[in-house]
């Protein structure tokens, strides 16, 4: 268990014991209704936090418990937090489809901990019900597409336009996370340094007259691998990477 996947469950059992015994007059003040949003928005994160029954619980935090920590290693936990909470806001937001529906429950950011952990685990096999293995990454287009085909016909009592958000909100987040890690920066700035338009004859010829037989057995495996690339596909083909290695090659 790694922390915020261990407050957040504690927090949402000790909420769900707290309030069961006063629901029908929690729900109404900290549950979410979108139309009157405006006029109470600390509902959009309280909603996250309530529970109509034991089994909505039960299951939303089993959720949590197996995609939960796995994520949080990988993202770190502040990230793993923000990730968990815009989830939960935009699935409420979402649910503006239902405007006057009492939304509760933690199912948007649960959906958006599982659009996560399928980001960067897609291959990994789930088993649902502890017997049928699914991978994650079908699991998240299977659950996507139930989500809008039951929040288009009603749905019910399921709030499925806030478990669609929940997945909306999770990839907004890690694909504004990526955008902005330092990694991404730096290779930003590398393409920008050193990627020429297209190459030129000359870079070609100057290529071509490495001789790779006095290169060292790993950089002579990839520059026989990127010349071959060169003579399949041209050399517009290249990527920066490899047109750095060539001119790192030519010149030493």
């Amino acid at each position: 268990m790694t922390p915020w996947v261990t407050r957040l469950l504690l927090l949402n059992v000790v909420v769900y014991f707290l309030t069961a015994p006063v629901r029908e007059a929690v729900f109404p003040l900290f549950g979410w209704i979108p139309a009157y949003g405006l006029f109470r928005p600390w509902t959009i994160i309280t909603y996250q936090f309530l529970h109509a029954n034991f089994l909505h619980l039960l299951f939303n935090m089993i959720g949590l418990f197996f995609f939960g920590p796995r994520l949080e290693n990988k993202v770190g936990g502040r990230h793993f937090l923000g990730l968990y909470l815009v989830s939960g806001i935009v699935g409420g937001l979402l649910s503006v489809f239902t405007p006057f529906a009492l939304i509760v429950g933690a199912s948007g950011a649960v959906f958006g901990v599982l659009l996560g952990f399928a980001r960067y685990y897609p291959d990994e096999r789930i088993f649902l019900w502890g017997v049928l293995p699914i991978r994650a990454r079908v699991l998240v287009i299977g659950l996507a597409v139930i989500s809008v085909w039951a929040g288009i016909q009603g749905g019910g009592n399921v709030a499925h336009f806030a478990h669609l958000g929940g997945f909306v909100g999770g990839w907004a987040y890690l694909k504004i996370l990526e955008r902005n890690s330092g990694a991404e920066r730096f290779k930003r700035q590398l393409e920008k340094a050193q990627a020429p338009s297209r190459p030129s004859g000359q870079n070609l010829e100057r290529w071509r007259a490495v001789d790779s037989g006095r290169l060292h057995p790993l950089n002579r495996e990839e520059y026989e691998r990127i010349m071959g690339k060169v003579d399949r596909t041209g050399a517009a083909s290249l990527t920066v990477q490899e047109r750095a290695f060539l001119e790192r090659m030519s010149a030493s």
